[in-house]
């Protein structure tokens, strides 16, 4: 199987270390790493660690975007970008010691029509029966909502497969077109049917997320209402709290909880994309529905121990996932 990452809007990951965060005083950095970023990227960033080649597309501004290009490469990951005027934009990572993590991430620079009507014309000529891409992340100024909407239905219509990460009215919108796979993050589904409820004038609209009620079995129901739309895999990540998958297949409900696996926390950021490839990964290989959940945490566990976005070595994935799968 083929696998297609879809960035439209790549980062420059910056990872600035320090003992703990002062807010509004003096903080004194230790140690600054700088990756090629972007959730699709980092997906594809995660696939080469684990051996699986992958092609990386998307949008990519030209200023700065050479230095991507260039991470990319001596990664050995292979790209085919639209190029679009402006600069990378510049997402900053604030690491304590303590293991937790401030992000502060740019909007991207605006892009044409053209360049978005370009990448789609792209994807139409990788898109085939035996493809899957992920659509993964934020999108730039100038690219509607419903984007991935219309590229899902866009490479599903060819045979293609599709799995989508991403938040807001882009995950809204996206979900529309029956992705195959789907793999929000805790707060993603409550926001999703958070909008859901009031659309159908349902719920209280004034009562924050934060305040509602999310155990383990409220979160299955939302995946099971995934699956009802016609998604055929959900995957839903919560950081310490491990993950849940739901998958429908052959008429069959299946569904697999994990804890997370206790590892030294050096950085939280990038661990969602690498569960998000290993999936792939798992799908290329075709394992089983028990293993394939195994492997995701063990993967996501192995990259929340790295600096920065760096994937996890395969050396560390393979002994985390010898812990579960015997």
């Amino acid at each position: 199987m083929k696998i297609v990452t879809v960035t439209m809007n790549p980062a420059i990951d910056k990872t600035v270390f320090l003992t703990r965060l002062c807010p509004g005083g003096l903080n004194r950095v230790s140690k600054i790493t700088e990756d090629a970023g972007g959730k699709g990227i980092n997906v594809s960033k995660t696939l080469r660690a684990l051996g699986q080649e992958s092609i990386a597309t998307g949008l990519l501004a030209a200023q700065g975007g050479s230095l991507m290009q260039n991470s990319l490469e001596q990664a050995g990951i292979y790209h085919d970008f639209v190029m679009t005027d402006g600069a990378v934009r510049v997402n900053t990572k604030i690491a304590e010691e303590n293991g937790r993590v401030t992000e502060l991430n740019e909007p991207g620079s605006a892009v044409s029509l053209q360049a978005v009507a370009e990448l789609e014309q792209k994807l139409c000529g990788y898109a085939a029966a035996d493809v899957l891409f992920v659509f993964a992340g934020s999108v730039p100024c100038g690219v509607s909502g419903d984007i991935y909407e219309r590229l899902i239905r866009t490479v599903r219509k060819q045979g293609a497969k599709a799995l989508l990460d991403a938040d807001g009215a882009l995950f809204a919108s996206g979900i529309k077109a029956a992705p195959d796979i789907v793999k929000p993050n805790r707060a993603e589904l409550l926001e999703y049917f958070n909008r859901f409820y009031r659309a159908e004038g349902q719920g209280d609209a004034g009562t924050p997320l934060k305040q509602q009620k999310a155990d383990g079995r409220t979160l299955q129901e939302m995946g099971k209402c995934l699956l009802e739309q016609g998604v055929e895999t959900v995957i839903v990540s919560c950081g310490a709290d491990g993950a849940f998958f739901l998958q429908r297949k052959d008429g069959q409900e299946l569904f697999a909880e994990r804890p997370a696996l206790a590892v030294p926390v050096c950085s939280t950021v990038g661990a969602g994309d690498a569960m998000t490839a290993a999936f792939c990964y798992a799908c290329g290989k075709g394992l089983p529905f028990e293993e394939m959940a195994e492997l995701c945490m063990a993967v996501s566990a192995g990259a929340v121990t790295t600096e920065g976005t760096k994937p996890p070595e395969v050396e560390l994935v393979e002994a985390l996932w010898k812990r579960k799968v015997k």
